[in-house]
């Protein structure tokens, strides 16, 4: 399957199921390289419709990292390990731990 062909399947499995929050993590991921713009507002819908939605926020601060969107990465990690912390996450709690203050390090941003 072609990344063009796994692309449109993602898009239909989001138009079908929009409210599986899944669907539009996958094509985030899938489309974050080659069509950031779009990529970033899925990654904002995630965050904003599917706040419970662990999975998003661990790619999501890095994504908005990478884009130069600092204070939006720093959020992000900030409310990811917030929710892991409340859903006793305890592997990804310790994965965004580490990822934030290696952020925090990179980029110069005081605790």
């Amino acid at each position: 399957m072609s990344n063009l062909d796994r692309l449109k399947l993602l898009e239909q499995f989001a138009a079908e199921e929009p409210k599986d929050p899944f669907n539009w993590y996958a094509l985030a991921l899938e489309i974050q390289e080659i069509q950031p713009e779009k990529a970033l507002i899925y990654f904002q819908k995630l965050l904003s419709d599917f706040p419970d939605y662990l999975p998003t926020y661990y790619p999501a601060a890095h994504f908005f990292a990478a884009l130069d969107k600092l204070n939006e990465a720093k959020v992000t990690f900030e409310k990811g390990i917030s929710l892991s912390q409340k859903l006793s996450e305890i592997k990804t709690l310790r994965e965004l731990q580490n990822a934030y203050q290696n952020f925090l390090f990179e980029n110069d941003i005081d605790f």
